[in-house]
């Protein structure tokens, strides 16, 4: 049964926008927003449960309602006004369908690599725009995991969902610490290589043939010494601009598609 919404001050629609607001709450309730249908889609086709639907038939197009409602056959399902979805939505008028559901818990040991595997190892992750953007790095590249070490952020802040274009559904995440990833890649036979500003070697000259994982350190301080000291190897990129810099996800980009280019792209 769909129930309408045309309130703003409808506990429901009350709990979204702190769902949205507070990293908290998401913990407290064991639910994260999903915005958008393209995301919401790829949410129900990676298996994540979905607690509830809130839809904006003037938002959003006819055949998508008709599909969404199909997708949300064993959840709540909300119909609810421009004035109501716009309140609750991250990005105004767009798509029309907000969705909550239920986080899974990423371990390493639900990972399943391929025979070649290619990874991104992400420490400290600041921003989530810069989560989002890196898993839409590794799902282009097809990486077999993206494994976050110690994260400063929440992995399903509505923002890293939202930049991540649903990538973050696409990508197969782990969140471990330090010490348990390197164990971990060191089982699997897995060459590590930290990207530092400090090292000798520029990442085009290795050979990324073989089992890979490269480890990105955040913007502001870069990579832990316990990365540093223990990885396999350590690269960095040339640059011949007066500020050593680049966005991390840009980082990524770049030594992942070399990687990808050594073994002749392919996916």
């Amino acid at each position: 049964m769909i129930r309408q919404i045309a309130s703003l001050q409808n506990p429901l629609i009350k709990n979204v926008i702190l769902l949205g607001e507070k990293s908290r709450e998401r913990k407290k309730q064991d639910l994260f927003i999903i915005e958008g249908f393209r995301e919401f889609n790829l949410a129900v086709s990676s298996g994540f449960s979905i607690h509830s639907v809130f839809y904006c038939p003037e938002l959003l197009a006819a055949e998508d309602v008709k599909d969404a409602l199909v997708l949300s056959l064993n959840s709540d399902v909300f119909e609810v006004s421009p004035q109501v979805y716009n309140r609750m939505a991250y990005r105004n008028d767009t798509e029309g369908i907000i969705a909550l559901a239920r986080p899974k818990n990423f371990k390493l040991g639900d990972l399943h690599l391929s025979s070649n595997p290619l990874l991104l190892i992400l420490e400290a992750v600041e921003k989530p725009g810069n989560l989002g953007a890196l898993l839409r790095t590794a799902d282009a590249a097809a990486l077999d995991a993206v494994i976050i070490c110690d994260p400063l952020t929440d992995v399903f802040n509505p923002n890293a969902v939202r930049s991540s274009i649903g990538c973050i559904f696409t990508v197969p995440i782990a969140v471990s610490s330090p010490k348990e990833t390197l164990a971990w890649l060191r089982s699997k036979g897995i060459t590590s290589y930290a990207t530092s500003l400090e090292s000798s070697q520029f990442y085009h000259t290795c050979d990324f043939r073989s089992p890979s994982a490269f480890v990105m350190g955040t913007e502001s301080t870069g990579l832990s010494e316990q990365w540093i000291t223990q990885a396999d190897c350590s690269i960095k990129i040339p640059m011949g601009g007066k500020i050593d810099s680049l966005n991390v996800s840009v980082s990524a980009a770049i030594v992942v598609f070399e990687a990808r280019r050594q073994r002749n792209f392919g996916f």
